[in-house]
């Protein structure tokens, strides 16, 4: 098992196991070892909301790393007392105070599968010695093979190294104080907002290319490629901010604040020119890493079969979700047209046909109007 630390000092070299913070180490099938691999990390993403500060588990920890202690605490499982010899039979509420002071013991302590009870102390783990580990220490042998062996949670706290490190199933996780990983959820908070000017200046050009019928397939895949970056950067952030919890609301707000809208202005866009290949987009981009992402600057290659500077037309779903005017007024637009080209230029006459009432053909006109001004004023719409 290889220990992976949330770090981030080159957000543009990391891979795909990086981004996700965990090492999966497995030699099956490499299908198999990324969905098992995915699955674990979604449920240990979970896991990781009880350690996050402030919890009266994290709590506990600190204490027991601040007075120089060791321990070993699992959580329990169906068929963990099988390797359980001795110990003291417990069975109280959980308290950190309680923690701690079991901690000054040798052996492991147990906890409840709901973490809300210690049911012994100072008991011996027996796991399965055929289990593979690379871990040297004795305590850290026992949890990670504990945590295969059962698919539960196990902490090791070592005195030596002074490190929290969890275990859960093949995955490790070192915890870290909540200043650092707050000072790398802002690095990491910086590089988005500069993708996000990146890519709000690709799509004002979008925008202006759309009225002047001038896109081409490089223009539409440059944005798309970049809403996807600020996608999987926002993954990263997040998976910070379970570890921060409350401490982390800050961060939360602003990356909130950065994103909005971002990934549904990619469905449109995707919806107005590759309609028939959102799953395909979708299943490409799950499978790139964000190393990847950066280094493909030619994925309209992937997407469309002509040539880059070829012009495209878009269906325009994303110009007229803009429109302030009843869904099934929008609807009309786009089921009576092939393209935002031919909808900007409708007559009158046929706005009359498509909506039997002159009222509403103001009404788009005037919307329509509104769209065109913010555009040409280089404002985001």
């Amino acid at each position: 098992m290889v220990e992976v630390k949330s770090t981030f000092l080159e957000i543009f070299q990391i891979n795909l196991y990086s981004l996700g913070f965990f090492e999966f180490l497995m030699e099956e099938n490499v299908d198999e070892q990324k969905e098992e691999k995915e699955k674990n990390e979604a449920a240990l993403i979970e896991v990781l909301k009880y350690f996050s500060p402030g919890t009266a588990l994290r709590l506990a920890l600190d204490d027991i790393q601040r007075a120089g202690l060791g321990a070993l605490i699992v959580v329990d499982k169906e068929g963990l007392s099988k390797i359980i010899e001795g110990g003291i039979k417990i069975n109280l509420k959980f308290t950190p105070q309680k923690l701690m002071e079991l901690a000054k013991m040798d052996g492991a302590i147990i906890l409840s599968e709901d973490m809300k009870n210690i049911l012994f102390a100072n008991a011996l783990l027996v796991p399965n010695v055929d289990i593979s580990t690379k871990e040297t220490g004795t305590r850290h042998k026992a949890a990670e093979r504990t945590a295969k062996q059962f698919g539960t949670v196990v902490v090791a706290i070592s005195e030596r190294r002074n490190k929290i490190t969890i275990y859960y199933g093949g995955l490790k996780y070192t915890l870290e104080p909540s200043s650092e990983i707050l000072s790398k959820a802002i690095d990491v908070l910086q590089i988005l907002e500069k993708q996000v000017e990146i890519y709000n200046e690709s799509l004002l050009n979008l925008n202006v290319l759309e009225m002047m019928d001038m896109v081409t397939q490089d223009d539409v895949s440059s944005v798309i490629q970049r809403a996807e970056i600020i996608n999987k950067i926002s993954i990263l952030i997040k998976k910070h901010l379970v570890e921060l919890g409350k401490e982390g609301t800050i961060v939360s707000f602003r990356l909130k604040e950065l994103t909005k809208n971002i990934q549904q202005e990619k469905k449109l866009i995707i919806k107005d020119y590759l309609k028939n290949k959102t799953a395909k987009i979708e299943s490409y981009f799950n499978n790139l890493d964000l190393d990847s992402l950066l280094e493909s600057v030619n994925l309209y290659g992937v997407f469309f079969d002509k040539s880059s500077e070829d012009i495209i037309r878009p269906k325009g779903f994303r110009i007229i979700s803009k429109i302030n005017l009843p869904e099934e007024n929008k609807e009309i637009i786009l089921n009576n047209s092939d393209s935002l080209n031919k909808i900007l230029y409708l007559s009158e006459e046929q706005l009359i046909n498509l909506f039997n009432d002159e009222k509403k053909v103001i009404e788009f006109k005037e919307e329509l109007k509104k769209i065109k001004e913010k555009i040409s004023s280089g404002k985001i719409i």
